[in-house]
């Protein structure tokens, strides 16, 4: 029995890595703000320890004793009103607890990156983990942050930490709770909110499957490495053509120019402003469309056995959870 450690146990991916670890039999602690919703973690035996990541003394009792470190955490917005909110949690965060988790002795750490700061290919075939980034490309304080917490993750493998990095694409499945941007897009196309479409496209996995990813990544992957965690290149059409399947309901069949959804998006930005109130159309989320997010997880399937479960099933298992969890 592994004694494990999980940053954003509430939110969704966390809460899923939690539970495939429980199921494994492993001890689970949870490290959770004082503000976290404990929904996702009812019922579960799983010990919690109260604390922030960018507070490092509330880190060193949520560490003593741990084998294995999952730091899932992460501050996932589109939009800030200060963009720095986002850097303070994702990067100061990151190294702080890595740097208890070298203290302490952990065994090994998975870090939970994202695609979105890896590279793409100028045809728009899928990127890899070692396809080329520019820092200065990526879209928004989110993507930036991730990237250089993810720097930080790398200097400490460098240093003598375990640290794997987990690169997740986009998860779909049950207890999207927040939701996510992506879990919105079903959210509005459920509420029939979604009259139109840009023209972008997404590497979509089972949430089951990143968690299980996490697991595995913990097990068998290569110190220093990164790992992307995906399954299915989809464009947003085709995601929205499964969703009518899987409802009954009409697939939008306008597709609107980029340049009209940013329009749209800076107008929303600068009210959105003036209200003191998030913009119902991010910015940020309007620039990263214009490219797609394709990606290949080979080297994960290959090296670490991550499994491909059919994405329309994670959908539907999504739409279910959202229309018993009352968020339709």
């Amino acid at each position: 029995m592994r004694r494990c450690l999980v940053t954003g146990a509430t939110g969704f991916v966390g809460a899923h890595v939690a539970r495939k670890l429980l199921q494994r039999g492993d001890a689970v602690t949870a490290f959770v703000r004082p503000t976290s919703n404990m929904k996702l973690l009812e019922g579960l035996p799983i010990k919690i320890i109260t604390g922030d990541l960018r507070e490092p003394h509330t880190l060193v009792d949520a560490l003593r004793d741990i084998d294995v470190l999952y730091h899932v955490a992460a501050d996932y917005r589109l939009w800030a009103r200060d963009p720095m909110d986002i850097y303070r949690s994702n990067v100061d965060g990151t190294s702080n607890i890595l740097e208890a988790a070298m203290r302490q002795g952990v065994c090994k750490v998975v870090y939970t990156g994202t695609v979105g700061c890896l590279g793409l290919t100028r045809d728009g075939s899928p990127a890899s983990e070692t396809t080329p980034v520019n820092r200065s490309e990526l879209v928004g304080a989110y993507k930036k942050s991730k990237y250089d917490a993810e720097q930080v993750a790398l200097d400490y493998a460098s240093r003598g930490l375990a640290v794997v990095i987990a690169n997740p694409s986009t998860p779909v499945g049950p207890g999207d709770i927040k939701p996510t941007p992506t879990g919105k897009i079903i959210v509005d196309f459920l509420r029939g909110r979604m009259p139109a479409y840009v023209d972008t496209g997404l590497n979509l996995i089972s949430v089951e499957d990143v968690a299980e990813g996490h697991l595995l990544a913990a097990e068998k992957g290569r110190v220093g490495e990164k790992y992307i965690l995906g399954n299915e290149n989809l464009t947003l059409r085709e995601i929205l053509e499964m969703l009518a399947k899987i409802t009954g309901r009409k697939a939008p069949t306008i597709r609107i120019p980029h340049w009209v959804a940013l329009t749209a998006a800076a107008v929303d930005t600068v009210t959105s402003y003036v209200r003191r109130a998030e913009p119902a159309i991010p910015l940020d989320a309007v620039l990263m469309s214009r490219k797609r997010m394709f990606f290949t997880a080979e080297k994960a399937v290959r090296e670490l056995g991550l499994p491909q479960s059919p994405v329309a099933d994670a959908l539907a298992r999504a739409v279910e959870w959202f229309r018993k969890s009352g968020l339709i």
